[in-house]
């Protein structure tokens, strides 16, 4: 999916993706016949069609998340230090690639894999609504790191956008933008808000701190 655009697809299964910007998802030409594993490299939201028989498996760089029948959305882009599974309903369980560490995740939680720390973590979400809300082109920061927020946002717009201020990268930041809002305006909200100041060359930019 190109930088800026979002796809929906059905497998051979019956089970529905959401492909986010700038995400591939690889499968064999035979999907479906033996078994349902599929490769990701970006986020997707999935609704898993049931096959007991046939367990559907998500394989990332980092880990593989296999379910039975649910939904759930996997964020799993290459540059980010985290790896985040959550799940929405149902049942799955996340694992490392070595399978040494192994997590059956709940409704409302959120598996997290540290690509550094190679550790994975739960944590209970209020509302796992949120995670996907990329689906219909929203952005929902809730307590987000400006560093996170800036790699979502060129994710999401195929920009590149460099903190200059590395005093700024774990400043939190609580906002919600609606579909359609392009990355300029967001960019200027977030800046009239007092959060941060910011210059751009095309799809170069660099955000740094609001002088005292």
């Amino acid at each position: 999916v190109p930088a800026g655009q979002r796809a929906q697809i059905t497998l051979a299964d019956g089970t529905k993706v959401w492909l986010n910007s700038q995400s591939t998802l690889t499968y064999a030409s035979n999907f479906g016949r033996q078994e349902r594993n599929v490769s990701l490299d970006g986020e997707a939201y999935f609704e898993v069609s049931k096959d007991p028989k046939h367990p559907f498996i998500v394989q990332t760089e980092t880990i593989d998340v296999q379910v039975l029948g649910t939904h759930f959305n996997v964020d799993a882009y290459h540059d980010n230090l985290d790896v985040k599974t959550t799940l929405l309903s149902g049942s799955v369980a996340v694992s490392n690639k070595s399978k040494s560490v192994r997590m059956v995740l709940k409704p409302n939680e959120i598996a997290i894999y540290n690509k550094v720390e190679e550790k994975l973590t739960r944590k209970v979400l209020e509302n796992a609504e949120d995670e996907i809300s990329w689906r219909q082109g929203e952005f929902i920061f809730d307590d987000l790191p400006l560093q996170e927020i800036a790699r979502e946002l060129s994710n999401s717009f195929g920009a590149t956008i460099q903190i200059a201020d590395t005093t700024l990268q774990n400043y939190r930041i609580t906002a919600r933008f609606r579909d359609g809002e392009d990355l300029a305006t967001i960019l200027s909200v977030l800046h009239n808000a007092g959060y941060f100041n910011y210059s751009q060359n095309n799809k170069q930019i660099i955000i740094t701190a609001k002088p005292d």
